[in-house]
């Protein structure tokens, strides 16, 4: 027994040093190398005040008013019409008086599509910065 000694075993030791470079490195390629979407969203402004009551409008400041009620039908003016000729009817509306603005006037429970696709046949009839979205409260 005088040969035999007893040694602890070696412990295994793991260096993460650069496990850890290699992750920051690489963390900080992904971020340089990143590019962002800037994404597109509908623009809303809110109305323009009312006039006092007594008050008539001036034509300058007349709006077209697009209501959509609850089961998706569609007025112009008070004049009922079908998605597909409400760019014709804001372009008729336009040309009688330019500076007009528009203002869509929808029921709570009107499908959100239809609401997009009129503000963008608004868009399309050249309406970009007076086009104004209402939930109406009936």
């Amino acid at each position: 027994m005088r040969g035999r000694s007893s040694r602890a075993p070696d412990e295994a030791n793991v260096d993460l040093t650069p496990m850890l470079d290699v992750v920051f490195i690489l963390l900080i390629f992904f971020i340089v190398t990143s590019t962002f979407a800037r994404e597109e969203a509908i623009g809303l402004e809110p109305p323009p005040p009312p006039p006092p009551p007594d008050q008539p409008i001036p034509p300058d400041q007349q709006a077209i008013l697009i209501y959509i009620d609850e089961s998706s039908l569609i007025t112009v003016n008070g004049r009922p019409t079908d998605i597909g000729s409400v760019r014709a009817n804001i372009e008729r509306v336009v040309a009688e008086n330019p500076q007009s603005a528009l203002v869509i006037q929808a029921h709570p429970k009107t499908r959100s599509g239809i609401v997009v696709r009129i503000r963008d046949e608004a868009y399309n009839a050249g309406f970009t910065d007076r086009v104004n979205i209402v939930i109406s409260q009936t």
